[in-house]
């Protein structure tokens, strides 16, 4: 590893950081949590619901965290919960018209700052930063969880 490996490495997830900062800021300017428009944001586009499954495997959350932002959506009506009939473990998650009032601009905003800013680059670099930060992400992962780091 060189000095310029180390060097980029800080940069991209400084980077990486600082977009997480800019979604905990618009968040909270929208009155929620981070974690909260993640969720909500997934349950917008998701017309038929979701499971909770579903919803912890798109935003990468706990079952703990996605359970309790659900029961405060659920507190605020602005989701249903409703067991599946095929498997009744499972619960369907819907957002309600007050859900999707209650979220449509932050979500629609966000979604379009997102999409506008991946048009700015051209088709081929879009790809390179897609392929790149996957390849990324699942170098990272092997490293993290092989468990035995530098000596």
């Amino acid at each position: 590893m060189t000095k310029e490996d180390r060097k980029n490495a800080y940069l991209y997830c400084k980077f990486r950081d600082e977009q997480f900062a800019l979604y905990d800021e618009y968040a909270k300017r929208n009155g929620m949590l981070m974690k909260t428009l993640l969720v909500v944001n997934v349950l917008f586009y998701a017309k038929e619901g979701m499971t909770q499954k579903s919803i912890c495997s798109r935003t990468f959350q706990s079952k703990q965290t996605v359970n309790l932002i659900i029961q405060n959506l659920l507190k605020e009506a602005y989701v249903t919960v409703e067991e599946r009939k095929e498997n009744k473990r499972e619960k369907l998650v819907r957002m309600t018209d007050a859900g999707r009032a209650y979220c449509e601009r932050v979500v629609r905003h966000i979604t379009w700052a997102e999409d506008t800013a991946m048009s700015m680059f051209t088709a081929r670099e879009q790809k390179q930063l897609i392929d790149l930060s996957r390849t990324f992400t699942e170098n990272l992962a092997k490293l993290i969880n092989q468990g035995d780091g530098p000596k």
